[in-house]
């Protein structure tokens, strides 16, 4: 088998570099050939791998493959931990980076026109965006099937570099180029503290080997650091919590979420990619994977569950107020995001990975449904110049109701059973801060099913809004498109309820994770746990459903029955009027850091540059010395007289000089 993982990886890589280095010679068609080619053959051997670990009961395969150097004692490998965990995830990826790839070849088929006709970056830009997801695919791989922490934070910068080229492909739009550099600056912020923490772990526990450190994860619970003021620190938690830090950044929590937003400026294909099965899931993934270690912190537990439960809904209600199709689901995705680290404060780590798993399909399923409409609509992304889509592109409108009812969890879609298990067991969980917790993700039912239906009855419903050339073109987009949204519509629906009872409630992990007995909120909900249709029926009685429902009714209401209703409640209220511009400026978190952290850095460099470089670099120790050097060559130049009388005296006067300091000095 050791082969076969092997391939997985780096048929992707195969594909990138083809399409990457030879992409003038093969062309657009040999470019998305060779790079689907090699993402189809990661996903068949993923799901070989999945069926032998699964259906077949394959023991866990962990194994280095490449030794890269050893350094007294600490080894520095390449190697794979292949379990049920991992397949899951492998899986995933792989299945949604080629529904995405399929796609891209009909939503980047007319890229020459984003850029100017002298660009070079233009040319063979098609080739190089293939090349660029390919090789996003295949860093998220060796990411998730990493078995110790230098293959994981290999990964984990390589699928940050890569989002970097693909937010800011379209370099010549500056909005694209600053979305880029926000990105990569917030995400070094987060994998600064990830680098720390793993620091810690070298130093604690002397290995990089994930099963090495795990077996001593109740010892370092029992060890203590200074860190402040001689102030003892638990090891474990500081570890947790800097570990946590770089999830923050790469899975955008609260308050490193700000660059996800703006990364709806590069293509909606990467947009799907990015932000539905790869980069923001990989601080969900790599708790969890670290949960021998965050088991025994509940001080890291906490932490992890309040930021979830602030980003899950806060976020929401930023959704409520944005016009733009692609950024609404992106504030969708930062609130899911936070439910899944809920979940994760919880120590409901299955029920996490289980949502990572049905959102990565009908979030995807709305990314590339929105830019479907943005095609159609010849690119435009302003939902108040839609409306009435519905019989223009009915297959894009049925698989963008399938992929919002399971955002909304409506019972029996797949976001239903994972939403409302990550609520159930915040409701049961004992960690400090889980009553805030449920409160929020409870509060973030009503939101997220009125932000996304007040999207869907904008789009899709109501009014004609666009413009008279725009409606003469409308229809629905080629198979392409259409082909990847059914692909994504079948497991929004079915993968649920076809894999809740084995994830959630069965042995399905087995020791790929581990829960304390005292934390194990995930067992509490199992109790009463009576099959699928049981779960369903007891869903709909329950509170979550009636939130949603309302949220589904006040956004018909607002938006269909009486569309003007929004805005006039805006002009009317002070009160609505003051939240829905703290809302419009997303809590003014980008005004801050760009005041605080941009204009503090920029005034810094100012000052550095004026009194650093100007004054004493160049003004002291460059004109400065020669300065004094001319000073003091007009100083002796003076002395050289040309009179010989002169010589004689100074001669004198130095003999002095020189047996005075004998005398004084010299039986010392």
């Amino acid at each position: 088998m050791e082969t076969l993982y092997l391939a997985i990886p780096l048929a992707s890589l195969l594909g990138a570099i083809i399409a990457g280095f030879f992409g003038g010679q093969i062309g657009r068609k040999g470019a998305h050939t060779v790079t689907i080619l090699g993402v189809g053959t990661s996903f068949v051997l993923s799901l070989v791998a999945l069926n032998h670990h699964v259906f077949a009961g394959g023991e866990t395969y962990n194994e280095t493959v490449y030794t890269w150097m050893v350094v007294e004692g600490l080894r520095f490998e390449v190697g794979f931990l292949i379990d049920r965990l991992t397949v899951m995830m492998m899986s995933v990826v792989t299945g949604v980076s080629l529904a995405v790839h399929v796609y891209t070849i009909g939503y980047m088929a007319d890229d020459e026109h984003n850029w100017p006709k002298d660009s070079k970056a233009g040319k063979n830009s098609y080739q190089r965006f293939f090349s660029y997801i390919s090789l996003f695919t295949f860093s998220m791989l060796m990411l998730v099937m990493a078995n110790n922490f230098l293959q994981l934070f290999f990964g984990w910068e390589a699928v940050g570099l890569v989002s970097y080229l693909l937010i800011g492909f379209w370099t010549v739009r500056p909005t694209a180029v600053y979305a880029n550099m926000k990105a990569f600056l917030v995400n070094r912020v987060g994998d600064f503290g990830f680098i720390l923490g793993i620091a810690a772990i070298v130093m604690y526990t002397g290995s990089l080997d994930y099963q090495e450190v795990f077996l001593q994860g109740e010892a370092l619970s029992t060890q203590t650091m200074s860190i402040f003021m001689n102030t003892e620190w638990s090891v474990v938690s500081v570890i947790c919590i800097l570990l946590f830090v770089g999830a923050m950044g790469k899975s955008a929590q609260v308050p490193l979420h700000v660059w996800l937003p703006d990364s709806m400026e590069g293509p909606t294909p990467i947009s799907a990619l990015i932000h539905a099965a790869t980069m923001v899931t990989a601080g969900i993934f790599m708790v969890t994977r670290m949960s021998p270690l965050f088991e025994f912190s509940d001080a890291a537990l906490s932490f992890v569950m309040v930021i979830g439960a602030i980003t899950a809904f806060s976020m929401g209600l930023i959704g409520i107020v944005q016009n733009d199709i692609k950024r609404v689901v992106a504030y969708s995705t930062l609130s899911q995001l936070g439910y899944m680290t809920v979940a994760l404060g919880a120590s409901a780590y299955s029920a996490a990975v289980y949502h990572l798993m049905t959102h990565a399909f009908f979030k995807a399923l709305l990314f590339l449904a929105a830019g479907s409409v943005i095609i159609a609509m010849h690119h435009e992304q302003d939902m108040r110049k839609m409306g009435g889509l519905k019989k223009y592109m009915p297959i894009t409108y049925w698989t963008s109701l399938i992929g919002s009812l399971a955002l909304i969890g409506f019972p029996g879609f797949s976001g239903f059973f994972s939403k409302d298990s990550i609520i159930e067991a915040v409701h049961n969980s004992t960690i400090p801060g889980h009553s805030i917790a449920y409160a929020a993700v409870l509060g973030g039912v009503f939101i997220t099913a009125f932000y996304s239906f007040r999207m869907f009855f904008m789009v899709f419903h109501g009014e004609e809004r666009m413009d008279k050339h725009t409606k003469e073109h409308l229809h629905e987009t080629s198979w392409v498109v259409t082909g990847p949204l059914i692909a994504l519509a079948i497991p929004s629906v079915m993968i649920g309820a076809m894999t809740i009872s084995s994830m959630l409630f069965g042995d399905y992990f087995g020791t790929a994770v581990f829960v304390r007995e005292s934390h194990d909120a995930l067992a509490k909900v199992g109790e009463n746990f009576h099959g699928v249709w049981g779960f369903v029926e007891h869903g709909v009685f329950s509170w979550p459903f009636l939130l949603a429902m309302a949220g589904v009714l006040t956004a018909w209401i607002m938006y269909i029955k009486q569309p003007g209703m929004a805005a006039a409640m805006v002009n009317k209220y002070s009160l609505i009027r003051f939240f829905h511009k703290v809302l419009e400026n997303k809590y003014y978190a980008d005004d801050f850091n760009d005041a605080a952290f941009g204009g503090g850095s920029r005034g810094l460099g100012k000052r550095l540059w004026k009194y650093g470089d100007i004054a004493f670099i160049d003004g002291l120790l460059v004109n400065g010395s020669a300065k004094f050097v001319g000073w003091f060559s007009g100083i002796t130049r003076k002395i050289q007289t040309g009179l010989l009388y002169h010589y004689a005296f100074a001669m004198i006067i130095g003999v002095l000089l020189l047996m005075t300091f004998f005398v004084i000095f010299g039986n010392n």
